[in-house]
This record gives C-alpha cells, sequence and structure tokens, in this order.
C-alpha cells in the first residue's frame, strides 16, 4: 500500500514502489513519479522499464534517475532539482527507502536557500535523519558546495 511521506507541498517520498502503487499515485493526485532507485538492487523489484509503462497508462509523467553511492552528490542533486522544477507536480519520488531521494532533495533545496533546520525539520517528520549531512547542507546553503 502506498504511504507517500510528504517532505514539502509538492514532493513526498516512498520505499520501493510496486505496480499496483502507481495507479494509487494518480489517485491520490501525484503528477509525476521519479525513481532513484537503480534496477537490479533487490531481487524481484520493479523495473524501471516496467513502471515507465504503468506510468505511461496511468497518464504519469516518468522519470528514471538513478542513485547510488557512486553518483549521490552534487551533479544528481542539481539533476533532480531540475526535475522538480520543470516536472508536473505533486511529485512521488522513490528509491529502497526513501532516503536517498529525501538526501537528493535536501542538497538541492540547501543550495536554493531553504533553511537548513527546516530541511532537517521536514525530513526528520518524516522519519529521515539528516543531521548528519547538516555540514554539508550549510555550505551548499552558503553557496560553498
Amino acid at each position: 500500500m502506498l504511504t507517500p511521506r510528504p517532505l514539502t507541498a509538492t514532493l513526498s517520498v516512498h520505499p520501493q514502489i510496486e505496480e499496483a502503487d502507481i495507479a494509487q499515485a494518480r489517485a491520490l493526485g501525484f503528477r509525476t513519479i521519479i525513481n532513484n532507485r537503480p534496477d537490479g538492487e533487490e531481487p524481484g523489484q520493479l523495473t524501471h522499464t516496467r513502471a515507465a509503462e504503468l506510468a505511461k497508462e496511468a497518464g504519469l509523467e516518468y522519470l528514471y534517475l538513478p542513485v547510488n553511492n557512486m553518483n549521490l552528490g552534487p551533479q544528481t542533486a542539481a539533476a533532480f532539482a531540475e526535475a522538480l522544477d520543470n516536472l508536473p507536480g505533486p511529485v512521488l519520488a522513490h528509491c529502497r527507502s526513501g532516503t536517498r531521494c529525501t538526501i537528493l532533495w535536501s542538497l538541492g533545496a540547501a543550495s536554493k536557500g531553504t533553511p537548513v533546520a527546516e530541511i532537517i525539520e521536514a525530513a526528520g517528520r518524516q522519519g529521515y535523519d539528516l543531521s548528519p549531512y547538516a555540514g554539508a547542507l550549510e555550505n551548499l546553503a552558503r553557496g560553498q558546495g
């Protein structure tokens, strides 16, 4: 069952979704799904190609932006932020647990000047602890990231 975790009024995150979740996302009012989970991380996970087909059938936009430890950083965060700016919202982003999506959002939000305390609080309300990233987020907020 889909239980979106809202970070902002236009972005919610979620752990790995399943086929039925895509139609439910549409029913809940989402207009875009962003998949931040690389295919093949876990046996049986929904592939991005199948998810894209289902999203199209449901009338949703779909973006595959896979993130792993090697590319979780400023460039991928910028691509995520650009997608949030340009794709119709509200957006549902997912990965294995929702953490990578939350980190991507936080990096983009900090670089756009959202106060770091607000970012950490928003993530914390949804069960994501970004306090270990506070220093990096502060640097981004000051334009030093």
